[in-house]
Parts: structure tokens; sequence; C-alpha cells
């Protein structure tokens, strides 16, 4: 091997750049080894919460007894009457709120997730609420007798009550983005119809699907629609596009009523994981 022959000074400029390039080195390893470390941490602690902390809640309704209960999605009560509420149609959450819908009432009801009530009579006036959607600060409710669709502020301010009208008894809502997808009846019994429309009020398919039979309740999950028919006891799958996947997903089941989709735990984990791992790979590039 040959000798490698170094001046004096050369000799001491090129060590310092040794030991420069090491310490960078040193410095990387060790930033992408704390990252890692807090990568699993986070996860752990995720994993390690209960139920309730990490947001795996059911709240639904109990028309028979005007409360709504609160379960962990492993099937334990947590409090089968947090809330009491005559003629209560649906519920959405937003955050640590509630907001309920009475349908007897003609009111939307804002409560705490712990069952305080914040607001029993946050908007009134309403003419038969079946249906609420939550979309950050507005509130967007079907009224089955007016066959309307209003929007309203979370604070209860009245955007536009009518914000689509012409339906025939809507039953249900959900909100995606800037689309909006209702659930009416149209027609002798049975029938039914899912609608889109934009959060500011155009129709975009007043009849996406069709030919469903009763539909009572709607919830999408990015490019899917999952719908209830209560005359049927089903559960049918369509794209946001109105295309069929299985109208018959699900079946064997009395009046289906409500639905809700809630992501994988896992991969909102992988999700956050990814993050996390971009910028360790960010930080050591520059």
């Amino acid at each position: 091997m040959p000798a490698l022959h170094l001046t004096p000074r050369s000799g001491v400029r090129s060590l310092e750049q040794l030991l420069i390039a090491s310490a960078h080195r040193s410095k990387a390893a060790l930033a992408a080894a704390r990252c890692a470390v807090a990568i699993f941490s986070v996860a752990a602690a995720i994993l390690a919460m209960p139920a309730t902390a990490r947001g795996d809640t059911i709240f639904e309704i109990n028309a028979g007894t005007n409360t709504v209960g609160e379960y962990t999605t492993s099937g334990s009560t947590v409090n089968a009457s947090l809330i009491t509420v005559p003629g209560g149609a649906d519920i959405a959450v937003s955050g640590s709120d509630l907001f309920v819908v009475n349908y007897i009432g003609g009111a939307i009801g804002e409560y705490t997730t712990s069952g305080a009530t914040v607001n029993a009579s946050l908007i009134t006036g309403l003419s038969g609420p079946g249906g609420i959607a939550v979309s950050g600060s507005t509130l967007f409710v079907v009224n089955s007798n007016s066959g309307t669709i209003g929007e309203y502020t979370t604070s209860g301010a009245t955007v536009n009550a009518s914000l689509v009208s012409g339906l025939l008894l809507p039953n249900a809502i959900a909100v995606s983005g800037s689309d909006l997808f209702v659930a009416y009846q149209i027609g002798p019994l049975p029938g039914g119809t899912i609608g889109e429309y934009t959060t500011s009020g155009a129709t975009v398919n007043a009849s996406l699907v069709s030919g469903l039979n009763g539909p009572e309740g709607i919830a999408v999950s990015g490019s899917t629609l999952f719908v209830t028919n209560t005359n049927s006891g089903t559960i049918g799958e369509y794209t946001t596009s109105g295309a069929t996947v299985n109208a018959s997903l699900i079946t064997g089941l009395i009046e289906p009523q409500g639905i809700a989709v809630v992501p994988d735990p896992a991969t909102g984990l992988l999700v956050m994981v990814g993050v996390l791992g971009l910028g360790v790979t960010r930080r050591r590039q520059t």
C-alpha cells in the first residue's frame, strides 16, 4: 500500500477535516436516533392510551329512551345515558362538542362529549330535522318536513336556512370536502335516492344514486358511500361518482338507520410515522 505523505501543514488540515466530517456524521446519526426513539415513543403512547383518549368512542341515540349513550369501540359502556334529548334523531361530533338533532322540538342542541349541556336550543325553528353533518365551523341540517338543507355555524348563527330546497323527505346527510351527499325519499315507498350538492348549495346530481329502498343513513369514506336501506335491511356501497359497488354489501339487518365509518387507527399511525420519518431525512440532508 503506497505511503501517504503529508507535510505538517497539510497533515494538520487533513486531520481537522476528518474530525469535522466525523462530527457531522455523529450529529446526523444522533439526530436520526433521537427521531427514531421519538417515533416509537409516540406510537407506544398512542397504543397505550385508553380507547376514549384515542377518540375511539361511539355516541349513539336511543329513540326509545330519549338518551345519547357513550361506548367504546370494544363494546364497553361508558355512560348509557350521557345526555337526555327528547326526539333525538341524529348526532354529529366535532372535537369536544356533540351536536344533537331534536326532531320533535325542531332544534339542534350542543353538548360536550362529557355530557354537559352547552346550549340545548342552539338552533331552533327547524321543520322536522332528521340529519346533521359538521364540517369545520359549519353545520348542515336536513329538514324532512320542509324538504330543505339548512346551513348554520357551530355557534348557532343561520347562514342559509334553505341552502338546498325542493327535496322530498330528506333523511340523512354526509359532507366530504365541498360536497354534500343527501339521502331522501322519492315517490311512493319503497324508493329512495342519493343526491349530490355542493356546500354552496348548487346541484351536482340530484339522482346520483337511485333505486334505493328507504335510505335512512349515509356515510362517506374517501371515494366511497355507504347507505343504509331501512325497508330491505341492507347496507349498500357506492362510489362518490354514483357507481354501484355492491348494493347488498351487508344484508339481514332489521330497519338499519344511521351509519358511520371510522378509519383504521393503524392507518393514521403509519401516516404519523411517515411524516416523522420524512423529518429525519430532511434533517440529514441539510
